[in-house]
């Protein structure tokens, strides 16, 4: 079995290269493979990314040839590129390993392989099996590593089986314009008949019935309880390698929420069917203390990693006797945002190769996009430091640290609106999304950051940034109820978005969603004006220093300038 000596399945440690042949923190991992396999035999190789853990990779094989194996490299610098959350380490350790051993359980050999990246791990495999295969990485960063050996013939790339479109779709949706999810979603429902009539109209007679999904969850329908999952001993190994080992990095690790084989997976998708989806379209923007995953499927991790098939997943809903509203909210995240944004980031190569029409940013802005000119530094709150004093963000921040995961209108509406309206930093609040949930990688968190959640790229994606004042969280959420603040009165958030329009009125002015609300805060009264801008003084300064943020020195302060 150790056939390339300690580089190979000997070497113990996932993130040392420096210490002996055999390790607690794969011990338990490395038996059970040699017990099941002690012997590799194979005459075609694929590496399987962490990101590509599904038996799609048969559609690569030539039936002349029948014994496959699969290549499984844990990379020891990877987990230090950023300070992830230990939940997300865990996620994908726990489901690599895992799959190693499902492989092997149907008769597959497996080289399972540690070296300092990627692409040193394949080196040395390739100088002793010869030409690998694999499906074309999702992440750039993997894609760039493993360019050179692309490039000289030693490693062969196939298209990527878990996409549902095609780069033809998103360019031919796009046609020169600025990049837009609606034109797209029209476009590959109607040329792949995803819930099409007979006629070629959409059924129900409309493209999306997203005005009917805005409705607050006021604890009926009875929102479902999550699943369970027992570790055994495979997770729990990697749990405590993950606490000790990484134990500077955020959050907890929660073994109840981490999904780490198949079964898991394929649980996770009968509960959304069960449970989820017939209520998911209605309630899919509500936000609630009660219920903080409410109606959500909870598939994005174990999808992204390619535990979840989106295909198998649309042909299932396609199937499910739902409301149209929810069928189609559902099918619209799937093939219209998901496809979308890793288009976006494809085409872009990361927000590095802009087209022309997006003026408002440099062409090649290296992956920090920054539209708005903000610059801001990231509160501690958002690492789990002291509470803001915010309810809805600290609720919602509460979450993330203990979970690794919020639903998409609290990571939008909540986290990126606060962070938006300080004026932080994109790039920072980009990576520490990347960071911080156990469904981000690169395709998928810096469109939706850095395109929709700051406005970043400007008009590239995005036809307005996505704020708002308090009214919309009291309106969407139960948040509001326990906070010291009150809406419509006292609460920063509502002075933070009049300061944001008025400070972002040039740049804002060429989108027509933005002509009213810019109109209105040009209506505002100087005396107004000020008093948001000593709003948003207070609430940065305060945030800055880890202190919660406290309505009364606003209040004295309008006090002292009404009688200076």
């Amino acid at each position: 079995m150790d056939v390339f000596g300690d580089f190979c399945l000997a070497l113990p440690s996932i993130f040392d290269q420096n210490v002996s042949t055999r390790n607690v923190t794969m011990n338990l991992f490395l038996d059970k493979l040699y017990q099941l396999q002690p012997t590799v035999t194979a005459k075609r190789w694929v590496f399987v990314p962490y990101d590509q853990l599904t038996d799609g990779f048969d559609s690569l094989l030539d039936p002349s040839i029948p014994e496959l194996g699969i290549i499984l490299v844990e990379a020891t610098e990877r987990p230090h590129f950023k300070r992830y959350h230990k939940q997300k380490l865990a996620l994908i350790l726990a489901n690599q390993r895992h799959f190693a051993l499902e492989q092997v359980g149907k008769g597959r050999s497996v080289l399972y392989v540690t070296a300092p990246t990627y692409r040193k791990a394949l080196e040395r495999v390739i100088e002793n099996v010869g030409q690998v295969e694999m499906m074309e990485p999702a992440e750039r960063a993997l894609r760039k590593e493993l360019e050179p050996l692309i490039l000289t013939g030693r490693l062969i790339e196939h298209p990527n089986r878990l996409w549902l479109t095609k780069p033809w779709d998103f360019l031919d949706a796009a046609d020169g314009r600025p990049w837009r999810k609606d034109r797209f979603y029209r476009l590959v429902r109607s040329r792949y008949n995803y819930l099409m009539d007979a006629d070629g109209r959409p059924a129900g007679g409309q493209w999306s019935f997203d005005s009917e999904n805005r409705k607050p969850w006021n604890e009926a329908p009875r929102a479902p309880a999550s699943l369970v999952f027992e570790p055994d001993e495979i997770t729990e190994e990697v749990v405590h390698f993950v606490a000790t080992k990484f134990d500077h990095h955020p959050g907890q690790i929660d073994t109840s929420r981490l999904p780490a084989t198949a079964a898991d997976a394929a649980a996770i998708w009968r509960r959304a069917q069960k449970d989820c989806l017939e209520h998911f379209g209605p309630y899919e923007d509500a936000m609630s203390t009660r219920s903080p995953t409410l109606f959500h499927t909870l598939i994005s991790s174990v999808m992204n990693l390619g535990r979840l098939s989106p295909q198998r997943v649309l042909e299932d809903v396609l199937e499910m006797s739902i409301p149209l509203n929810s069928k189609e909210g559902f099918l619209r995240q799937v093939l219209g945002w998901r496809e979308f944004v890793r288009h976006v980031h494809y085409q872009s190569d990361g927000f590095r190769r802009l087209p022309t029409y997006a003026s408002p940013v440099p062409r090649d802005a290296g992956g920090a996009v920054n539209a708005l000119a903000a610059h801001e530094p990231l509160p501690p709150v958002f690492w789990g430091g002291a509470p803001s004093g915010l309810n809805c963000l600290d609720r919602v921040v509460e979450e993330v640290v203990g979970t690794g995961y919020t639903h998409h209108i609290n990571r939008l509406m909540v986290l990126a609106n606060w962070a938006t309206l300080l004026g932080v930093t994109p790039r920072e609040l980009t990576d520490w999304f990347w960071c911080m949930f156990i469904d981000a990688y690169d395709w998928v968190v810096e469109p939706n950051v850095l395109g929709m959640g700051t406005f970043a790229t400007g008009p590239l994606m995005s036809t307005k940034p996505y704020i708002s004042g308090s009214a919309y969280i009291k309106r969407m959420s139960d948040y509001c109820g326990d906070c010291r603040f009150t809406p419509g009165e006292d609460c920063p958030m509502t002075s933070l978005y009049w300061s944001f329009l008025d400070r972002n009125a040039d740049p804002l002015q060429s989108s027509h969603r933005m002509l009213m609300p810019l109109a209105s805060a040009r209506g505002r009264s100087v005396a107004q004006k000020e008093r948001d801008q000593r709003t948003l003084n207070h609430v940065r300064e305060r945030l800055r220093a880890g202190l919660p943020v406290t309505p009364t020195p606003i209040v004295e302060e309008d006090r002292q300038h009404a009688f200076a």
